[in-house]
Protein backbone atom coordinates (compact mmCIF):
# COMPACT_ATOMS: atom_id res chain seq x y z
CA UNK A 1 0.00 0.00 0.00
CA UNK A 2 1.47 3.42 -0.94
CA UNK A 3 2.17 6.00 1.72
CA UNK A 4 -0.71 8.21 2.81
CA UNK A 5 -0.07 11.96 3.05
CA UNK A 6 -1.65 14.82 5.01
CA UNK A 7 -0.72 18.44 5.69
CA UNK A 8 -0.46 20.00 9.14
CA UNK A 9 -1.54 23.58 8.40
CA UNK A 10 -0.38 26.41 10.65
CA UNK A 11 -3.07 27.66 13.05
CA UNK A 12 -3.52 31.37 13.74
CA UNK A 13 -5.44 32.78 16.71
CA UNK A 14 -7.09 35.87 15.24
CA UNK A 15 -8.42 36.65 18.72
CA UNK A 16 -7.70 34.99 22.06
CA UNK A 17 -9.63 35.79 25.23
CA UNK A 18 -8.66 34.08 28.47
CA UNK A 19 -11.91 33.66 30.40
CA UNK A 20 -10.27 32.23 33.50
CA UNK A 21 -8.41 29.34 35.05
CA UNK A 22 -10.38 26.30 36.11
CA UNK A 23 -9.95 24.55 39.44
CA UNK A 24 -8.07 21.76 37.63
CA UNK A 25 -5.47 24.28 36.43
CA UNK A 26 -6.52 24.40 32.77
CA UNK A 27 -7.48 27.73 31.22
CA UNK A 28 -10.86 28.40 29.59
CA UNK A 29 -10.44 30.35 26.36
CA UNK A 30 -12.51 31.90 23.59
CA UNK A 31 -10.60 32.24 20.32
CA UNK A 32 -11.28 32.79 16.64
CA UNK A 33 -8.96 30.36 14.87
CA UNK A 34 -8.00 30.39 11.20
CA UNK A 35 -5.56 28.30 9.18
CA UNK A 36 -2.74 29.43 6.93
CA UNK A 37 -1.58 28.17 3.55
CA UNK A 38 1.74 26.98 4.97
CA UNK A 39 2.07 23.54 6.51
CA UNK A 40 4.20 20.65 7.70
CA UNK A 41 3.86 17.47 5.61
CA UNK A 42 3.17 14.14 7.30
CA UNK A 43 3.19 10.79 5.51
CA UNK A 44 2.33 7.33 6.82
CA UNK A 45 3.69 4.13 5.32
CA UNK A 46 1.56 1.28 6.72
CA UNK A 47 3.49 -1.32 8.68
CA UNK A 48 3.52 -3.47 11.78
CA UNK A 49 5.46 -1.06 14.00
CA UNK A 50 4.75 2.53 15.03
CA UNK A 51 7.70 4.81 14.22
CA UNK A 52 8.49 8.41 13.31
CA UNK A 53 11.27 9.96 11.21
CA UNK A 54 11.86 13.72 11.20
CA UNK A 55 13.01 15.57 8.08
CA UNK A 56 12.88 19.14 6.81
CA UNK A 57 14.69 22.39 7.64
CA UNK A 58 13.34 22.62 11.21
CA UNK A 59 13.48 18.94 12.18
CA UNK A 60 16.30 19.52 14.66
CA UNK A 61 14.18 22.01 16.62
CA UNK A 62 11.58 19.36 17.47
CA UNK A 63 13.59 17.68 20.23
CA UNK A 64 13.31 14.01 21.16
CA UNK A 65 11.22 12.08 18.64
CA UNK A 66 9.73 9.91 21.41
CA UNK A 67 8.01 13.00 22.86
CA UNK A 68 6.49 14.07 19.55
CA UNK A 69 2.72 14.65 19.54
CA UNK A 70 2.37 12.51 16.39
CA UNK A 71 3.39 9.43 18.36
CA UNK A 72 1.41 10.50 21.43
CA UNK A 73 -1.79 10.78 19.39
CA UNK A 74 -1.17 7.44 17.67
CA UNK A 75 -0.53 5.64 20.98
CA UNK A 76 -3.62 7.14 22.60
CA UNK A 77 -5.75 6.07 19.65
CA UNK A 78 -4.26 2.58 19.86
CA UNK A 79 -5.48 2.36 23.45
CA UNK A 80 -9.04 2.98 22.25
CA UNK A 81 -9.21 1.16 18.91
CA UNK A 82 -8.58 -2.58 18.97
CA UNK A 83 -5.98 -3.80 16.48
CA UNK A 84 -5.31 -0.29 15.21
CA UNK A 85 -3.32 -0.35 11.96
CA UNK A 86 -0.24 1.85 12.27
CA UNK A 87 3.06 2.28 10.44
CA UNK A 88 6.03 4.55 9.87
CA UNK A 89 5.34 8.30 9.95
CA UNK A 90 7.66 10.74 8.21
CA UNK A 91 7.28 14.39 9.24
CA UNK A 92 8.71 17.12 7.03
CA UNK A 93 9.01 20.00 9.48
CA UNK A 94 8.90 23.49 7.98
CA UNK A 95 6.86 25.42 10.59
CA UNK A 96 8.61 27.05 13.56
CA UNK A 97 8.46 25.16 16.87
CA UNK A 98 6.94 26.63 20.08
CA UNK A 99 5.69 29.48 17.93
CA UNK A 100 2.03 29.94 18.81
CA UNK A 101 0.82 28.53 15.47
CA UNK A 102 -0.03 25.03 16.65
CA UNK A 103 2.63 23.25 14.60
CA UNK A 104 2.85 20.23 16.87
CA UNK A 105 -0.92 20.15 17.28
CA UNK A 106 -1.42 20.33 13.52
CA UNK A 107 1.02 17.44 13.08
CA UNK A 108 -0.85 15.35 15.68
CA UNK A 109 -4.15 16.15 13.96
CA UNK A 110 -2.66 15.11 10.63
CA UNK A 111 -1.58 11.82 12.23
CA UNK A 112 -5.15 11.22 13.43
CA UNK A 113 -6.51 11.91 9.94
CA UNK A 114 -4.00 9.46 8.44
CA UNK A 115 -4.84 6.76 10.98
CA UNK A 116 -8.55 7.37 10.42
CA UNK A 117 -8.06 6.83 6.68
CA UNK A 118 -5.96 3.72 7.21
CA UNK A 119 -8.45 2.22 9.67
CA UNK A 120 -11.62 3.44 7.94
CA UNK A 121 -12.69 5.58 10.90
CA UNK A 122 -14.86 8.67 10.58
CA UNK A 123 -13.19 11.89 11.69
CA UNK A 124 -16.14 12.60 13.98
CA UNK A 125 -15.67 9.23 15.70
CA UNK A 126 -15.81 10.03 19.41
CA UNK A 127 -12.54 8.16 19.94
CA UNK A 128 -10.76 10.43 17.45
CA UNK A 129 -12.02 13.57 19.15
CA UNK A 130 -11.33 12.19 22.63
CA UNK A 131 -7.72 11.48 21.65
CA UNK A 132 -7.40 14.87 19.97
CA UNK A 133 -8.37 16.73 23.15
CA UNK A 134 -6.22 14.49 25.33
CA UNK A 135 -3.22 15.12 23.06
CA UNK A 136 -3.49 18.91 23.29
CA UNK A 137 -5.97 21.79 23.47
CA UNK A 138 -5.31 22.89 19.87
CA UNK A 139 -5.52 19.41 18.34
CA UNK A 140 -9.36 19.19 18.01
CA UNK A 141 -9.58 22.38 15.95
CA UNK A 142 -6.66 21.22 13.82
CA UNK A 143 -8.37 17.92 12.95
CA UNK A 144 -10.76 19.70 10.56
CA UNK A 145 -8.32 22.60 9.94
CA UNK A 146 -11.10 25.06 9.22
CA UNK A 147 -11.94 28.43 10.74
CA UNK A 148 -13.76 28.10 14.06
CA UNK A 149 -14.73 29.94 17.18
CA UNK A 150 -13.01 27.76 19.78
CA UNK A 151 -14.12 27.77 23.41
CA UNK A 152 -13.40 26.02 26.70
CA UNK A 153 -10.14 24.08 26.66
CA UNK A 154 -10.48 23.37 22.95
CA UNK A 155 -13.56 21.17 23.00
CA UNK A 156 -16.09 23.78 21.86
CA UNK A 157 -15.85 24.33 18.09
CA UNK A 158 -18.25 26.55 16.13
CA UNK A 159 -17.38 26.63 12.39
CA UNK A 160 -17.07 30.10 10.86
CA UNK A 161 -17.40 31.16 7.21
CA UNK A 162 -14.22 33.21 7.07
CA UNK A 163 -13.21 34.82 3.76
CA UNK A 164 -9.64 34.43 2.55
CA UNK A 165 -7.58 37.01 4.42
CA UNK A 166 -4.28 38.15 2.86
CA UNK A 167 -1.69 37.97 5.61
CA UNK A 168 1.94 37.99 6.61
CA UNK A 169 3.16 35.76 9.43
CA UNK A 170 6.45 36.50 11.18
CA UNK A 171 8.39 34.49 13.74
CA UNK A 172 11.69 35.87 15.09
CA UNK A 173 12.98 32.27 15.50
CA UNK A 174 12.72 32.53 19.28
CA UNK A 175 10.74 29.70 20.91
CA UNK A 176 8.23 30.63 23.61
CA UNK A 177 6.88 27.95 25.95
CA UNK A 178 3.10 28.12 26.31
CA UNK A 179 3.34 27.08 29.95
CA UNK A 180 5.63 30.03 30.73
CA UNK A 181 3.22 32.51 29.14
CA UNK A 182 0.21 31.23 31.06
CA UNK A 183 2.28 31.29 34.27
CA UNK A 184 3.16 34.92 33.52
CA UNK A 185 -0.56 35.66 33.19
CA UNK A 186 -0.70 34.84 36.88
CA UNK A 187 -4.19 33.39 37.34
CA UNK A 188 -4.87 31.18 40.34
CA UNK A 189 -6.89 27.98 40.04
CA UNK A 190 -10.59 28.90 39.96
CA UNK A 191 -9.90 32.58 39.16
CA UNK A 192 -11.81 34.42 36.42
CA UNK A 193 -9.93 37.00 34.38
CA UNK A 194 -13.18 38.76 33.48
CA UNK A 195 -16.43 39.36 35.32
CA UNK A 196 -19.25 36.85 35.07
CA UNK A 197 -21.43 39.44 33.33
CA UNK A 198 -18.77 40.38 30.78
CA UNK A 199 -20.03 40.31 27.20
CA UNK A 200 -17.32 37.82 26.21
CA UNK A 201 -18.91 35.28 28.53
CA UNK A 202 -21.92 35.31 26.21
CA UNK A 203 -22.01 33.56 22.84
CA UNK A 204 -19.85 35.72 20.55
CA UNK A 205 -21.30 37.05 17.31
CA UNK A 206 -19.26 36.99 14.12
CA UNK A 207 -20.09 38.09 10.55
CA UNK A 208 -22.47 35.91 8.57
CA UNK A 209 -21.63 33.82 5.52
CA UNK A 210 -20.36 35.82 2.56
CA UNK A 211 -19.37 38.87 4.62
CA UNK A 212 -16.57 40.96 3.10
CA UNK A 213 -13.07 41.30 4.52
CA UNK A 214 -13.84 44.77 5.94
CA UNK A 215 -16.61 43.40 8.14
CA UNK A 216 -14.36 40.69 9.50
CA UNK A 217 -11.47 43.05 10.17
CA UNK A 218 -13.82 45.40 12.01
CA UNK A 219 -15.15 42.52 14.13
CA UNK A 220 -11.70 41.09 14.84
CA UNK A 221 -10.34 44.52 15.77
CA UNK A 222 -12.77 44.60 18.69
CA UNK A 223 -10.95 41.59 20.16
CA UNK A 224 -7.41 41.09 21.36
CA UNK A 225 -4.93 38.43 22.44
CA UNK A 226 -4.73 38.32 26.24
CA UNK A 227 -1.43 36.43 26.04
CA UNK A 228 0.32 39.10 23.99
CA UNK A 229 1.46 41.24 26.93
CA UNK A 230 2.80 38.40 29.12
CA UNK A 231 4.52 36.81 26.12
CA UNK A 232 6.21 40.12 25.24
CA UNK A 233 7.48 40.41 28.81
CA UNK A 234 9.10 36.99 28.45
CA UNK A 235 10.48 37.68 24.95
CA UNK A 236 10.67 41.44 24.21
CA UNK A 237 11.48 40.71 20.55
CA UNK A 238 7.72 40.08 20.12
CA UNK A 239 7.15 43.82 20.52
CA UNK A 240 9.77 44.42 17.82
CA UNK A 241 7.96 42.06 15.46
CA UNK A 242 4.61 43.73 16.13
CA UNK A 243 6.13 47.17 15.48
CA UNK A 244 7.65 46.00 12.20
CA UNK A 245 4.30 44.64 11.05
CA UNK A 246 2.43 47.79 12.06
CA UNK A 247 4.87 49.83 9.97
CA UNK A 248 3.99 47.87 6.81
CA UNK A 249 2.16 49.67 4.04
CA UNK A 250 -1.60 49.05 3.76
CA UNK A 251 -1.75 46.91 6.91
CA UNK A 252 -5.22 46.50 8.43
CA UNK A 253 -4.75 44.46 11.61
CA UNK A 254 -1.70 43.30 13.58
CA UNK A 255 -1.66 40.82 16.46
CA UNK A 256 0.27 37.98 18.07
CA UNK A 257 -0.98 34.41 17.58
CA UNK A 258 -1.48 32.01 20.47
CA UNK A 259 1.23 32.26 23.09
CA UNK A 260 3.74 33.64 20.57
CA UNK A 261 6.21 34.45 19.30
CA UNK A 262 4.61 34.36 15.83
CA UNK A 263 2.75 37.54 14.95
CA UNK A 264 0.57 38.26 11.93
CA UNK A 265 -0.75 41.15 9.89
CA UNK A 266 -3.87 41.19 7.72
CA UNK A 267 -3.94 43.21 4.50
CA UNK A 268 -6.59 44.28 2.01
CA UNK A 269 -5.00 42.52 -0.98
CA UNK A 270 -2.60 39.68 -1.77
CA UNK A 271 -0.32 42.18 -3.51
CA UNK A 272 -0.02 44.25 -0.32
CA UNK A 273 0.76 41.13 1.72
CA UNK A 274 3.44 39.92 -0.70
CA UNK A 275 5.09 43.35 -0.80
CA UNK A 276 5.14 43.54 3.00
CA UNK A 277 6.59 40.03 3.23
CA UNK A 278 9.39 40.87 0.81
CA UNK A 279 10.33 43.99 2.76
CA UNK A 280 10.31 42.17 6.09
CA UNK A 281 12.59 39.43 4.69
CA UNK A 282 14.98 42.07 3.40
CA UNK A 283 14.99 44.06 6.65
CA UNK A 284 15.12 41.05 9.03
CA UNK A 285 17.06 38.24 7.39
CA UNK A 286 17.00 36.13 10.55
CA UNK A 287 13.22 36.06 10.88
CA UNK A 288 10.85 33.42 9.49
CA UNK A 289 8.39 35.21 7.20
CA UNK A 290 5.44 33.79 5.28
CA UNK A 291 3.17 35.84 3.03
CA UNK A 292 -0.05 34.08 2.05
CA UNK A 293 -3.67 33.76 3.12
CA UNK A 294 -5.71 32.71 6.13
CA UNK A 295 -9.04 30.94 5.80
Amino acid sequence: MPALVEEGRAKINLTLKVVGRRVDGFHDLESVVAFADCADRLSLEPGSALALTMTGPLADACGDTSDNLVLKAARLLGERVADLKVGHFTLEKVLPVAAGIGGGSADAAAALRLLARLNELALDDKRIMEVALKTGADVPVCVASRACDMTGVGEGLLPLDLPKLPCVMVNPRVPVATKDVFNALGLRNGELLIGATDVMMQAPSWPDSGHAIDGWIEALARGSNDLEAPAARIEPVISEVLSALRAASAVRLVRMSGSGATCFAIFETDTDARAAGEKLRADHAGWWVHAGTLS
